[in-house]
């Protein structure tokens, strides 16, 4: 009979095959690879975090990271006894906790009178073997330190949800007013509203019975636009199966789509007046063919929803208008989960299913 952590020992957090392959060699440190376009061209640091600090501090997939006031860098994962870790900027895990969230996916930073909380979503999709397992997903607020102030309710349970409707959340955003938006972008696609205390507001969304090019496909992120000011922000929401953002008001009206063509984009982050994102995948008929589709990187969108940038992929063209579609051009990220933007400018990059590997930081040159 398996142990259960011999049962949790192959997991993953997304519909997708696990790792059978040995941990990548260390780069060679001499060599510089710089990635990006324009404006925004990085240097590739791929041994950001120092080789030798994975034994105490194991990993299986890097999800999603933030950056709190004090410069610590808190990063949520799927390791069955270290699903959040916290950095210093050079790379040094400080340390690692956290067994309640064995699908942890999301991360966000919300501020409140001075104080800073997490919100954790654990999507409840693993991965074993050839099997996968599915369970509730979950959304949980926590202080620094870990400690749980609360949960949010399960959609079903305010009447927002049908029983054989599935709830596997991928992430939250908190608007101006304090309102926790969910995005449940593993299961049933729809964008669920909370207020500050956790009640069930409404929800809007989802992949049927809307029109097309307001449909969300694979939920997967969500972030609050606040550059045109508080009292304008909109809700972001990726549609990742569609290469796109979807932006809505705070109410949850459709506004406009971000189109990102060739690029399976995650959740946008933004920082000054761009927006960042990670690629987990691009269109590309080479790389899609290999083991895993290692075929992601990252791209950077200015404020009229133009890309700029695409570090590690093919140079941003516009034809009439459209954007070429993008693919990887570099095997520098193979899945690009996530993008935490630092206050120099330095990226560091999150990857889900990249052998076990550490995040990459991009250096701004």
């Amino acid at each position: 009979m398996k142990t259960r952590r011999h049962f949790l020992a192959g997991l993953t957090t997304a519909a997708a095959a696990t790792f059978t392959q040995t941990l990548r060699a260390a780069p060679d440190p001499k060599k510089d690879v710089v990635i990006g376009h324009g404006d925004h061209r990085y240097k590739v640091i791929k041994d950001w975090v120092t080789p030798g600090q994975g034994r105490h501090h194991p990993i299986l997939n890097c999800h999603e990271m933030v950056q709190v006031k004090d410069g610590r860098l808190f990063m949520v994962g799927d390791h069955w006894d270290n699903q959040m870790l916290v950095y210093k900027p050079d790379g040094t895990i400080l340390e690692s906790w956290g067994s309640a969230w064995p699908g942890g996916h999301g991360l966000s930073l919300s501020r409140e009178n001075g104080e800073e909380f997490l919100f954790v979503t654990d999507s409840g999709l693993w991965k074993s073997g050839g099997s996968g397992y599915r369970q509730t997903g979950r959304v949980v607020k926590i202080d620094l330190a870990g400690r749980e102030i609360f949960s949010l309710s399960h959609p079903m349970s305010v009447g927002a949800y049908e029983p054989d409707q599935f709830f596997n959340p991928t992430e939250t955003a908190v608007a101006p007013n304090g309102d926790i938006y969910v995005v449940d972008g593993y299961g049933s696609n729809f964008v669920l509203r909370y207020d500050h205390k956790g009640k069930f507001i409404s929800r809007f969304g989802g992949k049927e019975g809307v029109p097309e090019q307001e449909r969300l496909n694979n939920a997967h992120g969500i972030e609050i636009d606040r550059r045109q000011g508080d009292d304008k922000a909109t809700v972001l929401v990726t549609s990742r199966a569609d290469h796109c953002f979807r932006r809505f008001s705070l109410e949850g009206k459709y506004i406009e789509t971000i189109e990102v063509p060739g690029c399976k984009v995650c959740r946008p982050v933004i920082s000054g007046q761009e927006l960042y994102a990670g690629v987990c995948w691009s269109v590309d008929p080479v790389r899609n063919k290999l083991p895993q589709n290692p075929s992601g990187f990252t791209v950077i969108l200015d404020a009229a929803g133009q890309v700029i940038s695409a570090p590690g992929g093919t140079n941003p063209t516009y034809e009439e208008g459209k954007l070429k579609p993008l693919q990887q051009a570099q095997p520098i990220i193979d899945h690009g989960h996530d993008v935490c933007v630092l206050g120099n400018g330095d990226l560091i990059v999150c990857q889900w299913n990249a052998f076990q590997t550490y995040p990459i930081k991009l250096e701004k040159v």
